[in-house]
């Protein structure tokens, strides 16, 4: 299984792509059918989107690995289990062969949320990445021996709708913290990943930054949109344009930039519907704009 930042640091000047997938609403297998063709480089399993009844995303990373030999990354959010409960869903992890991961904070709960359930951060991201730094050290959060030690590569995320200097801050105390790779939420302006780019690069030795893997989100019409997405790119998406087109456009942009390594939010629906077809159309485009 590939290791993200060796995937993304492995001298080769070829797209990278991460695609976003949710776990289904069910635990039966056909649900995941959905994959079939999709063929990113990794497969990013998503935790509870939506705050939904979902198959974990540990069982469905391990799944899709078993049965599709896609390389996979999973989620966890530190909302919703304590310590115990965290540290052991890792160690099934390791048993069942996965090494990449992803660690959240988890959307906040509504009042009405809090009507029907509770959240519990007993950890916090930053704290939870360290925690995993030191089972790869063969150690749990109390300071006693594991078995065995872990082999987790651990990623954070970056949210580009924040300002930039906090945010990059606060990905730099990850990547000190343990962090080895980033995603970062979908934004629509090449020019604003251009300067986010070059100034947390500046934080460390040349050539020695985590990759970020930048967020491309496909638009739908009347689908679900994140992010701050231009009024001209919202006229556009409303006049026609394919929501495909404009995720290309951007990704030669990027790739003008010098960016290779791509986070792909598939479209989203109400509900929770995806269409990962959309997906693998941009994704064999994008390779052919690479090639």
């Amino acid at each position: 299984m590939a290791k993200i930042p060796d995937l993304a640091n492995n001298g080769s000047s070829s797209l990278k792509i991460i695609c976003d997938f949710s776990p289904p609403r069910g635990g039966t297998p056909s649900l995941i059918g959905d994959l079939d063709g999709l063929n990113p480089d990794i497969v990013s399993v998503a935790y509870n989107p939506g705050k939904s009844v979902r198959v974990n995303p540990v069982a469905a990373a391990a799944w899709i690995k078993a049965n599709t030999k896609q390389d996979v990354v999973f989620t966890l959010a530190t909302r919703d289990m304590n310590k115990v409960a965290i540290q052991s869903l890792l160690l099934g992890a390791q048993l069942l062969g996965l090494q990449n991961i992803v660690i959240v904070e988890g959307d906040g709960l509504s009042n009405r949320d809090r009507e029907r359930f509770k959240a519990v951060y007993d950890f916090q991201p930053t704290s939870l990445i360290e925690s995993v730094r030191d089972m790869n050290q063969g150690k749990d959060f109390r300071g006693l021996k594991l078995r065995v030690a872990t082999d987790f590569s651990v990623g954070a995320t970056i949210d580009m709708g924040r300002p930039s200097d906090s945010e990059i801050q606060l990905a730099v105390r990850k990547a000190q913290t343990g962090a080895k790779f980033f995603l970062a939420q979908a934004e629509f302006d090449p020019s604003v990943i251009a300067r986010f780019r070059a100034d947390f690069e500046s934080h460390f030795d040349k050539g020695h930054a985590p990759p970020v893997f930048y967020g491309v989100q496909i638009l739908a019409k009347d689908g679900i949109i994140f992010g701050n997405v231009p009024q001209r790119t919202r006229s556009e998406l409303g006049s026609g344009r394919s929501g495909e087109e404009i995720a290309l456009e951007l990704i030669q942009n990027l790739m003008d930039q010098g960016v290779r390594t791509l986070y792909l939010v598939p479209p989203i629906f109400r509900g929770g519907r995806r269409d990962y077809d959309s997906a693998r159309r941009v994704i064999e485009s994008a390779r052919r704009l690479a090639s």
